[in-house]
């Protein structure tokens, strides 16, 4: 009963010097990954980078997959020829409110940076005599 042992000469795997380099000056510890940042390989659609060059018309005005085209909104005083706004009407102020009883920035409303301070003084006053909650109802 003589058991043989496998030789070295049957299963032989290839010897590689740990100072050597197999293919480029690196040694590849991640696989097949771009050097660098993570994440900062070229980018899907083929762009070099940065922001895309907006025209005359503004952002996405001349391109399909661009912004709509939102319509400027209007000062509602202006537009009804209100020049002074009233703390005694509360039903237009209370239309400037949220349902907490915050005033509505004028960028959220439309109104002119005139007609949006007045807005504010009035909606102030009409709270100061208790026209107007400070909190929401």
């Amino acid at each position: 009963m003589s058991e043989t042992t496998p030789t070295s000469e049957s299963q032989s795997l290839p010897v590689r010097s740990p100072s050597a380099p197999t293919s480029g000056s690196r040694p590849s510890f991640g696989g097949n990954r771009p050097m660098g940042r993570p994440g900062s390989g070229p980018r899907p659609g083929g762009s070099s980078g940065g922001r895309p060059p907006s025209g005359p018309g503004g952002p996405g005005a001349g391109r399909r997959g661009g912004r709509p085209m939102m319509r400027r909104k209007v000062c509602r005083f202006c537009a009804e020829k209100i020049t002074e706004v009233d703390y005694k009407a509360i039903p237009i102020l209370r239309g400037f409110l949220t349902a907490r009883g915050k005033l509505l920035g004028g960028r959220t409303t439309g109104n002119c940076a005139r007609h949006q301070r007045q807005l504010t003084q009035g909606i102030k006053r009409s709270r100061m005599l208790a026209l107007l909650p400070y909190t929401g109802e």
